[in-house]
């Protein structure tokens, strides 16, 4: 069961991380970058997760998996949210920060010392690592966790002072799954490390995964109906100008 979750899990992931780079390939638009890192990192940790939960765990293994799925993700999910909130241009300035983190915590990560694991069972982080890889793992996504909830809460009260626009609607809708989904992700996470249930941990991956992508879909919904907005005003310049 544990490995089945985790190629659904998998599975859910690459879908998404391919339909968000797609887009923006057609529309560059920043937020469909950051969503595509961050689920390409989930689909290949949870593929990792299906590698070692079927054919054992090695120590390489398991650092590549809590890098990409415990250390990584969250913060490149939050980058989607800020934006999608805040504009291109703090989106930018954050994204250069987070390439830093990001290469500052997969240094850490492939050089810290670690115990050994074995076995198909799924590793607890505080019973592997030392003190550096966990506060990287606590700080990029309990930061990131904050940042998506805030956004969340954001963009339902930027809806409720404007309750005549649908795509602050839609927005407000796309914001709450995504952190709707965060925190599921983050609560397999205490489940994993207080309970030790690898099941529940793996359903909480699949669970908040399309819960994610849910959100993904509400927010592409709005993007869709702003592009045709926008796009029938030029069409009818275009015609004008035909015209005369």
């Amino acid at each position: 069961m544990v490995t089945g979750l985790a190629f659904l899990a998998t599975a859910t992931a690459s879908l998404f991380a391919e339909s968000a780079l797609v887009r923006w390939t057609q529309r560059r638009s920043p937020h469909l970058s950051a969503w595509a890192v961050a689920l390409g990192l989930f689909a290949l940790a949870s593929a990792l997760l299906a590698l070692g939960t079927s054919n054992g765990w090695d120590r390489g293994t398991f650092r590549v998996f809590y890098l990409f799925g415990a250390v990584l993700t969250v913060p490149w999910l939050a980058l989607g949210s800020v934006a999608l909130l805040l504009g291109p241009g703090v989106a930018r300035q954050a994204r250069w920060f987070l390439v830093f983190f990001s290469g500052l915590a997969a240094g850490v990560l492939l050089s810290a010392p670690m115990d050994a694991v074995r076995g198909t069972g799924i590793p607890v982080g505080k019973d592997v690592f030392d003190a550096g890889p966990r506060a990287l793992a606590a700080i990029g996504s309990g930061v990131g966790a904050i940042v998506i909830i805030a956004g969340a809460l954001l963009s339902a009260v930027r809806f409720a002072r404007d309750r005549t626009s649908a795509d602050s609607g839609r927005l407000a809708g796309a914001n709450a799954l995504v952190a709707l989904g965060t925190l599921v992700l983050s609560g397999g996470g205490l489940v994993q490390g207080i309970v030790g249930h690898d099941e529940a941990f793996t359903l909480t991956l699949a669970t908040g995964i399309g819960v994610i992508y849910a959100g993904f879909l509400v927010a592409e919904a709005r993007q869709g109906r702003s592009s045709r907005r926008t796009s029938l005003p030029e069409a009818a310049r275009g015609s004008s100008v035909t015209t005369s």
